[in-house]
């Protein structure tokens, strides 16, 4: 089975930084890979890709404050959240872009006003 584990999250206050890890139980290389956030009571929404070329995209809330990256070697995916806001605060998670993975418990990031 293909399984994912979120780590990293915190409580930070406005303005601040964390980064976020995924690592990953199958080769991250075959996958366009993704971060997703959620609150409670609304859908999951991607946030951050890192496709197989090596290119990235954002959702328009988080462009130019987080970046995404990866280690094949390590099947890890990150994320570097900088200038935190709290509308930021959710559960992160990760998977490949078509949910091919069993989903992880995520990981809480909440971001303090």
């Amino acid at each position: 089975q293909m399984q994912v584990m979120e780590s990293g999250g915190g409580l930070v206050q406005a303005g601040g930084s964390l980064r976020l890890s995924c690592k990953a139980s199958f080769s991250i290389s075959s996958f366009a890979m993704g971060w997703y956030r959620q609150i409670p009571g609304k859908q999951r929404d991607l946030v951050a890709t890192t496709f197989t070329s090596g290119r990235a995209s954002y959702a328009d809330s988080v462009k130019g404050r987080f970046t995404i990256s990866k280690d094949k070697a390590e099947n890890t995916v990150y994320l570097e959240m900088n200038s935190l806001k709290p509308d930021d605060t959710a559960v992160y998670y990760c998977n490949t872009v078509d949910s091919n993975a069993n989903w992880g418990q995520g990981t809480q990031v909440t971001v303090s006003s």
